[in-house]
């Protein structure tokens, strides 16, 4: 488990209204947008006269799709991509997705943003059937699971809602035939899903802001449990599990999902904003300014500068070049990033009293290591506030929180936290409080396991992590 928490995924499709249309260009663009939801590998897969064409690799999307590349993908009808990062399955090519399979009834591609609590069984179940993997992730299992039911159901949208039976825990889907573009969102809506339109085109993605930059105008959410397809230039929609308990990640709002994107129809950044005026009257101290950590804590620290009445300052310079710290495997490396990606702004910071806002704290050694560098700079005093309550238990849901005891809650006191990162006061967001901004914003069943052990579906007593790779062959 990494020091930040880490997202699973990123999904963008497209379907259009022309046989022949250059959408590698419009989904490279749309990806490069949620850049921030995984940064190991990418693909793009595009559907020509029911032929489908990809390519995928490890690394960012700037580098997978230089120009020659996009260019070389053909142009076609329809189109999906993914950004990853693996929380089931190992960094490696052939996880990368979009996963594309050539069955008996025609070819399909998919792209998924989550994870599976019953991946292992399932896996065992099908391999015992006959199947043959070729990767360690779950999204193979998604795979293999649709085909075995499109050989018995007359539609793939019949074979998708029985899928969906099957399936336990977090997706959302883009799934890609020879004729069909169809998204779909688990029962719960633990991962965003929407969709969007241009003059010409329908499209997916995970956050609204990948349409924005594409030009493409907000239509609506994928529901919960729902299933779209879009064919012959027309949309179709299939509702099912109505009855199920709903609970998007709250991480969405507080970190996952850029500022700029709008989820279930709420603004991020005003969430965010929301969170640090709470902060900011749950937890109040004398000080000279407020500062947030790039990036994920500005918009709180915004927000309690706001609410607070004290000066608003930009603590750090961020350079824009440096990748985000999770993707380094060993965590020496990743202290080092610290110092090249966050430099402080030594003007804003001699001599200050700072409060200074991040959006959580995994296992402490980052912002430890940020608090040294304040106090480096001449900082007098940093009092630490956090736009979330404290971990206290694992994820099953997508996120790399894999134990709680791997927590820097664990086995601590609150003023143990403070100690061991060095900072003259630290407060969290309290869960009252969250579930107050929660109820302001009209957002209802979040799921919030991570703070409170209480998930909106039962999970298993153990996780269990890269668990295919440990197969014997």
């Amino acid at each position: 488990m990494s020091e930040r928490i880490n997202e699973e995924c990123g999904v963008f499709g497209v379907y259009s209204k022309e046989s022949k249309d250059q959408l590698a260009y419009m989904i490279d663009v749309g990806l490069s947008a949620l850049q921030h939801r995984g940064e190991e590998s990418c693909g793009i897969a595009i559907n020509r006269d029911g032929l489908i064409s990809y390519r995928k690799d490890l690394g960012l999307v700037s580098k997978v799709f230089p120009k020659h590349e996009i260019e070389a993908l053909p142009e076609g009808k329809m189109g999906i991509g993914h950004v990853r990062y693996s929380t089931t399955g190992e960094a490696r090519k052939e996880n990368a997705q979009p996963m594309v399979i050539r069955h008996k009834k025609g070819n399909l591609a998919v792209v998924h943003n989550g994870n599976l609590i019953n991946a292992y069984d399932l896996r065992a179940e099908l391999e015992e059937n006959g199947a043959i993997f070729t990767t360690t992730t779950d999204t193979e299992v998604i795979c293999h699971v649709i085909v075995q039911e499109r050989l018995k159901a007359k539609s793939i949208e019949e074979a998708v809602q029985n899928t969906m039976k099957r399936l336990k825990g977090s997706y959302s889907l883009l799934i890609m035939t020879s004729t069909k573009l169809l998204a779909a969102r688990d029962p719960q809506g633990f991962k965003p899903l929407c969709m969007g339109k241009t003059e010409n085109r329908i499209v997916f993605a995970s956050e609204s802001c990948a349409l924005d930059i594409t030009g493409a105008e907000l239509v609506r959410d994928v529901k919960p449990g729902e299933i779209i397809t879009v064919t012959n230039n027309e949309i179709k929609s299939i509702e099912t599990s109505k009855d199920e308990p709903k609970g998007l990640c709250v991480f969405e709002y507080i970190y996952f999902a850029r500022p700029d994107s709008v989820i279930d129809g709420i603004s991020v950044h005003k969430f965010r904003e929301d969170v640090g005026r709470c902060l900011a009257k749950q937890a109040p101290v004398e000080a000279d300014i407020v500062a947030g950590v790039p990036d994920s804590g500005l918009d709180a620290a915004l927000g309690y500068a706001k609410e607070s009445g004290i000066h608003y300052d930009m603590a750090f310079t961020k350079s824009k070049y440096i990748g985000r710290t999770f993707i380094q495997n060993a965590q020496e490396t990743r202290n080092e990033l610290v110092g090249l990606k966050l430099n402080p702004i030594k003007v804003a910071v001699e001599g200050k009293r700072i409060i200074l806002i991040d959006d959580s704290i995994v296992r402490g050694t980052t912002i430890r290591k940020i608090i040294a560098v304040l106090r480096k700079a001449g900082a007098k005093e940093v009092h630490l506030r956090i736009a979330s309550p404290a971990f206290i238990d694992a994820c099953y849901f997508g996120t790399d929180i894999d134990s709680k005891e791997n927590l820097v809650t664990y086995n601590r006191t609150i003023d143990d936290i403070r100690k061991m990162v060095n900072a003259d006061s630290l407060e969290y967001l309290n869960i009252d409080s969250l579930k107050e901004i929660t109820k302001e914003c009209n957002i209802s069943n979040l799921c919030n396991g991570c703070f409170t052990g209480k998930y909106p579906i039962e999970v298993p007593k153990e996780i269990k992590k890269n668990t295919f790779e440990e197969i014997e062959l």
